[in-house]
Formats: C-alpha cells, sequence, structure tokens
C-alpha cells in the first residue's frame, strides 16, 4: 500500500520542477534574447520485487513477485533555440540575429575573472570610452576577440555581416559565433551561454539587423495550457495522496479494534 504513496509524491516533485521551468519561461517572457525551457520526464528503472522468508516456498528461498516501478522523474532540462520575433528600435546599436548563431561577450564575474559568453540578446550601446557594451556593461566582441571602439560623435551603419562602418571605413566586424552541437553549450544566467568540453564552433551564416531586438521564444498561450495541465497533474497526485491517507486512517483506528 505504501508504494503508492511513493510514486504520487515522486509525480508531485516531478510536476512542482516542470511547473518552476514554466513560471520562468512566463517570468522571462518579455526578456530580449530569452530562449525556452522545456523538461522531459522518465519512469524510473524497473525492479523486480521479491518475497523472502515465506515458509510457503521455503524461508532459504526468493520468489518474484512482479515488476514495480516507482514512479516518475525528471529527464532532462533541455533548451529551445528556435528564433523569437523581432521588436523594431530603430536604435544604430539594437541589434539582432536572423539565423543560428550567438553574440560574442566578454564577461566579468564578481572576482574578476574573464571569460568569453555567447547570447541572443543584442541590446547593446556605447560606454563612456566609446567601447561596444551591452546593458551589464560587457564588452562586444569582434572576429578577433577584441573589444570594439566606436567614436560616438560620427553616424554609424552596422551591416548584415555584421561590420561596423564610420565615414565609408570598416572599424570592425562584430563576432557572430556558431557550434556544431548546442548539447555542448550550457546556460550561464538568463540570456547567457558558455562552452563545455567537446564544444565546436563553426562558420555562422546568420545575418546582423541594426534597429531591432530579438524578443524571447516564449509562446505566453501555449506556456499557460502546460500550466494548467501541470496543476491539473499535481492535483491528481495530491488526491491520492489524500486517498491512501484516509485508508490508512480508517486501517489504524477501525480496522485494529477489538470487538
Amino acid at each position: 500500500m505504501l508504494k503508492g504513496l511513493y510514486v504520487a509524491h515522486m509525480g508531485m516533485v516531478n510536476e512542482q520542477r516542470r511547473m518552476d521551468i514554466l513560471t520562468n519561461n512566463l517570468a522571462n517572457v518579455s526578456t530580449v534574447g530569452y530562449k525556452k525551457e522545456g523538461s522531459t520526464s522518465q519512469a524510473f528503472a524497473d525492479i523486480l520485487s521479491i518475497k523472502i522468508k515465506d515458509a510457503s516456498v521455503g524461508e532459504m528461498n526468493a520468489q518474484g513477485v512482479g515488476i514495480v516501478n516507482p514512479g516518475v522523474v525528471i529527464g532532462e532540462n533541455y533548451t529551445d533555440f528556435s528564433q523569437g520575433s523581432f521588436r523594431i528600435t530603430d536604435n544604430t546599436y539594437d541589434l539582432a540575429l536572423s539565423g543560428d548563431g550567438f553574440f560574442a561577450i566578454e564577461f566579468t564575474n564578481k572576482s574578476g575573472d574573464t571569460s568569453i559568453k555567447y547570447t541572443r540578446a543584442g541590446q547593446f550601446t556605447l560606454n563612456k570610452e566609446g567601447y561596444l557594451v551591452n546593458q551589464d556593461g560587457d564588452y562586444v566582441l569582434d572576429v578577433n576577440d577584441q573589444r570594439i571602439k566606436i567614436d560616438p560623435l560620427k553616424d554609424t551603419a552596422i551591416t548584415k555581416s555584421g561590420n561596423i562602418e564610420q565615414d565609408g571605413k570598416v572599424l570592425a566586424q562584430i563576432q557572430v559565433a556558431d557550434f556544431e552541437n548546442y548539447d555542448y553549450l550550457e546556460k550561464y544566467g538568463e540570456t547567457y551561454y558558455q562552452t563545455i568540453d567537446g564544444a565546436t564552433k563553426k562558420e555562422s551564416t546568420a545575418e546582423v539587423h541594426s534597429g531591432c531586438l530579438e524578443m524571447a521564444n516564449v509562446q505566453t498561450v501555449s506556456e499557460m495550457v502546460n500550466l494548467i495541465s501541470v496543476t491539473r497533474a499535481y492535483e491528481s497526485n495530491q488526491k491520492i495522496i489524500q486517498t491512501y491517507d484516509e485508508s490508512l486512517g480508517i486501517a489504524v483506528s477501525q480496522l485494529g479494534k477489538l470487538q
């Protein structure tokens, strides 16, 4: 009887984790460059249930009584890298990518360590020194992994190939990095990604669009429908536990009474 309690409990834990992922997607529906996350569910490995010390088959023998499964668990989390919609801003330094690829960002953590992160969030601006940075103040890198410095007093044009032009001259080319397999990218914060061992770069075919931003690829209605489904599944498991609790209460308080 108690096995059902554990199965229902794991079902509730699974749905709670799915709900956390869905609510995080909804919370970032307006975040520039955000890519929604999802999860898969899988059953625990089936195990063979056996009985031992049973006089009917001999106390020294073990007899199988069937296959049991202790419930469900989150299989893996994944990121949906599909293209988000564009929002027109008419700001030269607001950039969006159409196609596969990421902007390369020089990121410095609180300890002062510097590393390269990758993002689809192209909400860039110039700092007081004239360097192209994102909203967090991290530097945008060119194809040579160098910071990009621009004269803020001159008109700037950014082409689809990522070339930054002033006075008809190319100052730098914005780096657009792509990878053979996105399984070797892990999320860092809400819109950053970092490589792990095994990541292999490849040439990106993405185009850079100036004056617009790529918004989150979260579909609010779809996420709300999934959220309702998760809530119903959670409630179903909760009712199973309540039913078991009531049954155990009857067994303890009534069936054990002496007549």
